[in-house]
């Protein structure tokens, strides 16, 4: 697909890996609405120097991703303001960091937050998108993964369990919305300077790093390419790309 010109919303857009998102997609020329839950200062800053670094249009959202309603509101208010909707990014999310074996921690009040977040939301937004990119003739998903989607590791089983419900959900969703909507995801592996990772315990991210083949956090740039690479396809869908530098194979 063509980006120039295209319109993407990006959720979670003004954290670490969002902000990348949002440089790569409107370095192509897409105009971008960024979707936040609380920062809207910080939103409104990212918006505002897209805008101004890449001369396409760019504007701050605030939405509560679980609230049905608010997400419908959210597209309608995004494809009014652009005119149209062409690419969905599911990145916003929501982690706790509980050891594996500390189930007494994991409570109900936890995993419905995090499930919530991390898997119903991507949901709500892909169901409130489908029918304005049929009506368009094509569009693209792309949700953000984890590598914990993939094996249980990462900060919480919840959380886990929550990106690889998302992995299956991208399957699925690409069943469902073909062949107009192209459906797509990336797995990052540990990234550095992002929310998720600040909520790592600090034997965790030294452990992901050294265990890797190249010894290294995954790179959020690498991760943001990507994204603009599933975005431009026009014969890859329901696929899962992983990006850890190297320590998980699937």
């Amino acid at each position: 697909m063509e980006l120039k010109g295209a319109v993407a919303l990006v959720t979670g857009g003004n954290g670490g890996l969002g902000q990348r998102i949002c440089h790569a997609l409107a370095q192509e020329g897409a105009h971008v609405a960024i979707m936040y839950a609380r920062s809207r200062e910080q939103a409104e800053g990212v918006a505002g120097e897209l805008a101004s670094r890449y001369h396409i249009k760019s504007q701050a959202f605030a939405c509560d991703i679980t609230d049905g309603a608010a997400v419908n509101r959210l597209v309608g208010e995004v494809t009014q303001a652009f005119g149209r909707l062409d690419i969905l990014v599911n990145d916003a999310a929501y982690n706790f960091a509980i050891p594996f074996a500390n189930l007494d921690d994991l409570t109900l009040e936890v995993w419905e937050r995090i499930m919530a977040t991390n898997l119903t939301g991507p949901m709500l937004l892909t169901k409130a998108v489908a029918p304005v990119m049929k009506a368009q003739g094509k569009g693209r998903i792309v949700n953000i993964a984890s590598v914990a989607g993939l094996s249980p590791m990462g900060s919480s089983i919840a959380y886990a369990v929550s990106k690889a419900g998302l992995i299956h959900l991208t399957r699925c969703m690409a069943v469902a919305l073909a062949p107009e909507t192209l459906v797509n995801c990336v797995a990052p592996g540990l990234l550095d300077g992002t929310r998720a990772t600040a909520n790592l315990r600090s034997e965790q991210i030294q452990n992901s790093a050294a265990s890797s083949l190249l010894k290294k956090p995954a790179d959020k740039d690498d991760c943001a390419d990507m994204v603009v690479t599933m975005c431009r396809t026009e014969t890859m869908t329901g696929q899962t790309v992983v990006i850890d530098a190297g320590r998980i194979f699937h």
